[in-house]
């Protein structure tokens, strides 16, 4: 499993363009892991400054920021960024996922 969290050009596009176009310097979009929904697990993502203990990964000058307890669900994912007629957002590829619910909204590892 590769080690922490990789970012696509697109996706590092699109952070890089909401952090100007929101005079959000210094921050990047955070990826959280929490209690939720049908599957037991849900992610949360935001945009916000680093803390203490987060690992910060970087492509390009746009930023992932992960808690240490959220990589424990996320270490070898890959965030990407789509865009289309039907949908717009970020898209979270994580290779620990082993079921997700009928919805889509919430995993197990």
């Amino acid at each position: 499993m590769a080690a922490g969290v990789s970012i696509t050009e697109r996706a590092a596009d699109k952070i890089k363009k909401i952090v100007a176009a929101e005079n959000r310097d210094d921050q990047g979009l955070r990826v959280k892991v929490i209690g939720g929904g049908c599957s037991g697990l849900q992610y949360k993502l935001h945009f916000d400054n680093p803390r203490p203990g987060d690992r910060i990964f970087d492509k390009s000058g746009a930023k992932v920021i992960v808690d240490m307890k959220s990589l424990l669900y996320v270490n070898g994912t890959e965030v990407d960024h789509k865009e289309s007629l039907m949908e717009s957002g970020f898209i979270i590829q994580n290779p620990n996922v082993k079921r997700t619910c009928g919805c889509g909204a919430s995993f197990t590892v």
